[in-house]
């Protein structure tokens, strides 16, 4: 039913929650597990133009070690891992990998937020993921109680 699965990254303990539910997916259908980071260009365009690249190598350098955490997990679940590093928008460029991919299910980590947190906010990464995604999304929220 899923021959790939997408976990998108960005190294918090919200991932290690959501990989406790996708990498039983995943072995379950003999899934291969894409783990994405996206370098979100926004961060390195805040920075101003004397900072960009700093803070661009600093998101790689987190990058590198969240995608490579996932890729430990999977392996020591026996599942064939594929990573990736991107830049842009997170939402943005985890819908075009799914859809470049072709991914059968993205498995994506969500922080709680209480009402008023999502009244003032922008919206979530997840948020736009499960608005947008052509594929299913299984959303694991973050255990922690927000109020």
């Amino acid at each position: 039913m899923y021959d790939d699965v997408l976990v998108p990254t960005d190294g918090s303990d919200t991932v290690t929650r959501t990989l406790d539910h996708g990498l039983p997916i995943a072995t379950d259908n003999d899934a291969t597990v894409h783990a994405l980071y996206v370098i979100d260009s926004r961060m390195t365009a805040a920075a101003g133009e004397e900072n960009a690249d700093a803070v661009e190598r600093t998101l790689e350098e987190d990058g590198r070690d969240a995608v490579a955490a996932v890729e430990e997990r999977a392996a020591a679940a026996g599942l064939e891992t594929v990573t990736d590093l991107r830049k842009g928008t997170p939402a943005k460029t985890i819908l075009e990998y799914a859809d470049e991919r072709g991914i059968d299910l993205i498995v994506i980590g969500t922080e709680g937020k209480s009402p008023r947190q999502k009244v003032t906010s922008l919206g979530s990464v997840s948020e736009r993921v499960v608005d947008n995604a052509p594929v299913p999304v299984f959303v694991v929220r973050d255990g922690e109680s927000t109020g």
